[in-house]
């Protein structure tokens, strides 16, 4: 192997190292974000829980409970959209983050793919034309390809969002309609 082709596998490792090192940071990151939120959850789902628990210990007769238990019903709805809301922000917040990271490695790979193409076609003996063609369409394919997979992963997380927007609406309207009872 010649030194030059050390060299680039040498900076091909150390980039793709640099890829995984931000791929991993990203998940450490929504890791300890969900950690967090799952974490205020546990409090404010404790903390109403006790709230709760003492104002039923107080009641004294059954119109009473039946007003209660419907007010307490309304927040806890609620609390549950809002952390499923604070789940899918999340997740698209993440997505967005390996979204990027793999964006910039797929050209990077296009590039120095396409690069390498050209150049092999270039030195190539009679014939090898053929072949560097044949290279390019299929690093065109996979480009297609690659763009298509990424516009379906946007797609699915806008309806994943669309879906989360309706059924807090839903469920909004949903303790609405209890908190009026």
């Amino acid at each position: 192997m010649s030194n030059n082709n050390l060299e680039q596998l040498a900076n091909s490792q150390k980039a793709n190292a640099e890829v995984m090192m931000a791929l991993v940071r990203s998940a450490f990151n929504g890791m300890e974000k969900l950690a967090a939120l799952n974490l205020a959850a546990s409090r404010d789902f404790f903390n109403a829980s006790v709230a709760s628990t003492q104002q039923l210990m107080n009641v004294k007769d059954p119109k009473e409970l039946a007003k209660i238990n419907s007010a307490l019903t309304q927040p806890g709805a609620e609390k549950m959209m809002e952390y499923a809301k604070s789940i899918s922000d999340l997740a698209a917040s993440m997505q967005k983050e390996i979204t990027s990271v793999m964006e910039a490695q797929y050209s990077s790979f296009a590039k120095n793919a396409s690069s390498a193409i050209e150049k092999t076609t270039a030195s190539a003996p009679v014939g090898g034309d053929v072949f560097g063609a044949a290279m390019k369409q299929m690093l065109q394919a996979s480009t297609k390809a690659y763009e298509n997979m990424t516009q379906m992963a946007k797609q699915m997380t806008d309806i994943a969002d669309a879906n989360v927007k309706s059924a807090s609406s839903a469920t909004a309207k949903a303790a609405a309609a209890t908190k009026k009872k």
